[in-house]
């Protein structure tokens, strides 16, 4: 029987065959969205390092019907305090972290969580989400902690001014925490997390820190969380993954290709946690429509079987990428994603 999109992706994360092989992605790209949608090529900001939500709730369905996405993602994140540096399309990158000393503290300035007006919009979303998954895509607190600090100083500080970084950490869990209670007691479908904390060749700090200083943070904010939770990071995180599966984790993003192999997570995690990934981006980029189906069906047949997988690009849907190969992707999912899965 045909699911509804919001069934199929609830279903997954629930480690259960849906009738097809979800398609979620974090974001889409607004410059990349105006190509797929024929909207005026305006500049605009790059989803990556927005605050707040840079489509309408009726752009947000209208861009998932075009690509035939099971869900739509609704954003908000605290501010990161970190000077940014310009790349194309919009397309921005932290530089020089702003937090320097305990005085330098006083320049956060979050939004009143509990503020009616921080989610004003997001009822609109709620109430007219139709069949689609809501996603709640955030930031927890860590990557605007590394951010604003800036990496040499985050990890300098670690070793000898280990009160700053306990503080700016729990400015931003503190928040976090109010935040997330307010959005699952509203009616998403998902609480979506996006902290990268690790390099293709592992953690950006030892297992023993993420254990000592995150984890009781995350408690703190996954113990509001009664929506499934899933984390994004890029690179390798298979050093923490029993401890993200302690913590109550649904899905595990994206499974960077070039720094997690996700058919042996799958092998090895798959029974406790859902996968999503992970089309390589370099393919949505500089590949052929005929790479990204041979892309798409291969991950299927490795990953898809037993349930418990969601297709995602690598990331997300960039800027960068070619509209041919992602509108490829969006043709190999419906090809190659439904159940029973028999691909040879």
């Amino acid at each position: 029987m045909e699911m509804t999109s919001r069934e199929r992706v609830m279903a997954a994360l629930d480690r259960k065959e849906p009738d097809r092989v979800p398609w979620f992605e974090l974001a889409v790209d607004r410059a990349l969205a105006q190509k797929l949608m024929g909207w005026p090529q305006v500049p605009t900001e790059a989803v990556a390092t927005a605050v707040r939500n840079l489509y309408t709730l009726e752009e947000s369905k209208a861009l998932a019907s075009r690509l035939g996405l099971d869900s739509i993602s609704y954003l908000l994140r605290a501010p990161t305090y970190a000077r940014m540096q310009e790349g194309i399309d919009g397309r921005s990158f932290p530089g020089e972290g702003m937090i320097r000393t305990e005085a330098d503290l006083s320049m956060v300035d979050l939004p009143d969580p509990h503020a009616d007006e921080l989610l004003a919009d997001a009822e609109e979303f709620i109430e007219n989400k139709g069949k689609y998954a809501l996603a709640f895509v955030t930031r927890i607190g860590m990557f605007q902690t590394i951010l604003s600090l800036g990496m040499e100083n985050f990890s300098l500080a670690l070793f000898d001014n280990r009160g700053l970084v306990e503080k700016l950490l729990d400015l931003y869990f503190d928040w976090m925490a109010v935040v997330a209670e307010r959005v699952c007691q509203m009616g998403f479908d998902l609480f979506v997390t996006t902290d990268d904390f690790a390099f293709k060749s592992g953690l950006m700090f030892s297992p023993e820190v993420f254990k000592e200083y995150m984890v009781p943070r995350y408690r703190r904010v996954l113990e509001k969380v009664t929506i499934p939770w899933v984390l994004h990071s890029d690179g390798n995180i298979t050093k923490v993954v029993d401890v993200l599966i302690d913590l109550g984790v649904a899905g595990i993003h994206p499974n960077e290709k070039g720094a997690t192999d996700i058919r042996a997570m799958k092998r090895d995690y798959g029974d406790r946690v859902c996968l999503l990934g992970n089309v390589d981006l370099n393919l949505l980029g500089m590949g052929s429509p005929e790479e990204v189906d041979r892309e798409v069906r291969e991950l299927i047949r490795d990953v898809g079987p037993g349930g418990g997988y969601v297709l995602t690009s690598g990331n997300s849907l960039a800027s960068y990428l070619k509209p041919e190969c992602v509108l490829a992707m969006s043709e190999a999912v419906k090809k190659y994603g439904h159940y029973p899965i028999d691909l040879p």
